[in-house]
């Protein structure tokens, strides 16, 4: 499985960015974490079977993660961005996933590349 992230660059705070992230194959799961320098990737929203979506607290209520099945995609829409915020973006994908893995970067099979989110304050 190839993923592909795009839509990454740099907004002041309190603005907006929408991430789309392309996929060679359809997943039962596809997600998104993110990573700053010095720091482990973190979990930020995932998408899995049946619609459910889970997200980290930290961005609850103000991202809101979607798929397009028919054409392989995850968005993640960013409102009310936070300086926070900033960090390298990465789609992961998985078919495998257990509830309780969900949050665990460890337990993705499939990665993008990244892309860079800047948010300045």
């Amino acid at each position: 499985v190839q993923l592909q992230a795009s839509g990454g660059g740099s907004v002041q705070a309190g603005g907006s960015l929408r991430l789309s992230c392309a996929s060679s194959e359809r997943t039962s799961f596809m997600g998104w974490f993110r990573q700053v320098p010095g720091k482990e990737r973190e979990f930020v929203a995932i998408s899995g079977r049946g619609g459910r979506t889970v997200y980290a607290d930290s961005v609850k209520g103000r991202f809101t993660i979607s798929r397009d099945n028919a054409k392989k995609m995850v968005y993640l829409q960013m409102n009310s961005l936070k300086p926070e915020d900033t960090a390298v973006y990465y789609c992961a994908a998985d078919n495998t996933l257990i509830s309780s893995s969900m949050r665990d970067a460890s337990a993705y099979d499939y990665w993008g590349q990244g892309t860079l989110v800047t948010v300045s304050s």
